[in-house]
């Protein structure tokens, strides 16, 4: 179970964490976790393109090992990178040592000052000893979760929950997984279409 759109209580119990931005000009945050992955990110970065648009990849430290060249493009593409931890683990599930060891060893490879947690999930323990460890680190979470993750949600379902929710300052979140491509392929270049044709710009991150 997730929601697509984050409550306004949710924003509110934990104001520390980044949910949305408030920028000078109408703009939609685009971020996409768990890359680089080969054929999903190439994908992603030739739609950007497209658009003129730059984003946020919150990337696995494991897949950069393994794909250091796609994360070279998204680098010299020009977006902006985000640590999601070198195994993608589930801050609830873990010890908040050795959570904090494994951001630190992604960290080491992406060199960023935005964290997204996998799943969402972060104890307070966990935000709190990373801001102590790294100052300046800005934990990001989102608006709008797209939902392209979900392999019993259709293509289309998912484009109408992007389009539904997402307004000017949304952070959206896809992911340029596997798992997801089935849906991202159809929700992006779609999206992006809408969006650009009501006046948005695609804006990365800063970190």
């Amino acid at each position: 179970m997730y929601l697509v759109k984050s409550p306004r209580l949710l924003k509110k119990l934990y104001p520390e964490l980044i949910w949305d931005v408030k920028p000078g000009k109408p703009c939609i945050y685009l971020t996409f976790d768990d890359g680089p992955i080969p054929i999903v990110t190439p994908f992603v970065l030739n739609i950007l393109k497209q658009y003129y648009a730059k984003a946020t990849f919150f990337c696995i430290g494991d897949n950069v090992n393994k794909h250091p060249d796609i994360f070279e493009q998204v680098k010299n593409a020009g977006h902006a990178i985000g640590n999601h931890t070198y195994n993608h683990l589930k801050g609830w599930d873990t010890a908040d040592d050795i959570y904090l060891q494994n951001t630190i060893k992604a960290d080491k490879l992406l060199h960023t000052n935005l964290f997204r947690p996998p799943y969402g999930r972060i104890a307070r323990s966990q935000i709190k000893l990373l801001k102590s460890v790294k100052p300046g680190i800005k934990i990001i979470m989102w608006d709008v979760l797209s939902g392209d993750f979900d392999v019993k949600l259709s293509p289309g379902k998912c484009l109408q929950n992007v389009l539904k929710h997402t307004k000017s300052g949304s952070i959206v979140v896809f992911h340029d997984s596997l798992k997801a491509y089935e849906r991202l392929e159809y929700v992006l270049p779609r999206a992006m279409e809408v969006w650009s044709k009501e006046g948005y710009e695609f804006c990365s991150l800063t970190p």
